[in-house]
């Protein structure tokens, strides 16, 4: 699905409050949209200063001597590292590292703009007044919402354990969002 990335990667957001399962649905989905066939690329926003490096490290020890930008690189992976100057922001990291992907899938960044797809817990869920469970997601940003319980949401519902109809519905969301493209390129715009 290539046709996709030449405007750049799709961009969902899965929201939720912490301990909710965003993680672990995430795992469970990326293979059933690598099936599917499309690439995928996933950043994860990290609240809290969190030290992804390891001290002792060779990598860490050329950061801590004073390097910019550190890379590690190996067969089976690569690395980059580098310091954020300030909160890191979200377009600048999908548009520096992230183009080569059909679809970006991001833990967090609740503030952005981009499509949302929120995880809700009946457990974690703060309520209304009448204890309804209340979501974060701005309502015209909401794709879908994934739960553990029954919610009135204006957007496809999905059971927390059926993975295989959130990946079909975002494969289908892919599609026509390339399909979209095409025709607007065709009239030119």
């Amino acid at each position: 699905m290539s046709s996709s990335v030449a405007k750049g990667p799709a961009v969902v957001c899965f929201v939720a409050r912490s301990g909710t399962g965003k993680t672990t649905l995430l795992e469970k989905l990326i293979p059933r949209l690598k099936a599917r066939g499309l690439r995928v690329g996933v950043l994860k926003h990290h609240a809290h200063a969190t030290a992804f490096d390891v001290p002792g490290k060779d990598s860490y020890r050329m950061a801590q001597a004073g390097a910019d930008i550190v890379m590690g690189a190996c067969a089976a992976q690569v690395a980059i590292f580098y310091p954020a100057e300030g909160p890191p922001d979200l377009e600048a990291l999908i548009a520096r590292h992230l183009q080569q992907v059909d679809l970006v899938l991001v833990e967090g960044y609740k503030e952005s703009s981009h499509p949302k797809i929120e995880v809700c817990r009946a457990a974690h869920a703060l309520r209304d007044a009448h204890g309804v469970p209340q979501l974060m997601a701005r309502p015209e940003e909401l794709l879908a919402v994934v739960s553990d319980c029954a919610l009135d949401v204006p957007v496809p519902h999905f059971d927390l354990n059926d993975v295989d109809r959130l990946a079909e519905f975002l494969h289908r969301w892919m599609q026509r969002r390339a399909d979209a493209g095409e025709m607007a390129r065709g009239r030119g715009v």
